[in-house]
Order: C-alpha cells, then structure tokens, then sequence
C-alpha cells in the first residue's frame, strides 16, 4: 500500500503541478475562462485567476512530497469536486466551454468525460488521504502521519 499511495500522491500532485505551470503568466485568458461559466461573482475572479494557478502548482508539490499529506490531499479533494461540479453545471446546461483546466493553449472542452477525470482524480486523492503518507513522504521522516 505504501507503493500505491507514493504512485498515488505523484499522479494528483503532478497533474496539479502541471495545471497549475500552465495557467502562470495567464491570468487574463484563466479570468476570461472562469468568467465564461458564469458562476463567479465578477469581483473575485481576477484574484482567483492570478491565485489559485500558483496554489495549484504548491498543493500539487506537497502532495508529491508528502508534507502535509492527508491535509494536501483534503483540499485536493474539494478542489476536485468544485471544478467537476461547475464543469458538470455547464454540461447540464448545454454550454461547451474551454474548462480552463491546463491552461489557454488546453483545447478541452466542458464535457462528462472532464467531470468523470476530475471525479476520479479525487477519489484517488482521498485514498491519499485515508492512508498513510507512503514511501518517500517528509511526513514519515517528520513524524508527522496524522
């Protein structure tokens, strides 16, 4: 299990690494594709445009580090549900928009096989979460496995 959880831990935290590196430098095309969804206050999007690529891109390094595992994973998580959801509320009503998900150059766009990854990809953080940190974790050195 400590194979499958280190495995588990380099797959979310590199694929939020990955997003998060690929949405910097772009806030305004990131803000542009926020706003598209409709859900957000106008207000909040450009901080959440220019914050949340560099939160990403930090989760995502904790998470493959170890450090914090069970807490990285748990916003991991909701971070995961909240993008499935808003991408599922523009698949449900019939919008086809850029989800904005790897950056302006990411051609994808708003469908269930998007919600279905992200879904997954939680799932896969709460295994990270339910575990102990697994192989190579700072937490174990640390001590820290709460």
């Amino acid at each position: 299990m400590k194979v499958a959880v280190l495995l588990a831990r380099l797959l979310v935290g590199g694929v939020f690494v990955v997003a998060g590196g690929f949405k910097i430098g772009h806030a305004d095309q990131f803000a542009a594709q926020i706003a598209a969804f409709g859900i957000l206050p106008q207000p909040v999007i450009a901080p959440i445009a220019l914050l949340l690529p560099f939160l990403e891109v930090i989760l995502g390094l904790y998470l493959i580090a170890g450090l914090y595992t069970r807490l990285a994973a748990g916003f991991a998580i909701v971070q995961l549900l909240i993008f499935a959801g808003a991408i599922a509320s523009a698949v449900v009503q019939g919008h086809s928009l850029s989800c904005g998900c790897f950056g302006p150059n990411d051609t994808s766009v708003t469908s269930w096989p998007e919600v279905a990854r992200d879904v997954a990809l939680a799932l896969v953080a709460a295994l990270i979460a339910w575990q102990p940190p697994g192989m190579l974790a700072l937490d174990r050195r640390m001590g820290n496995l709460t």
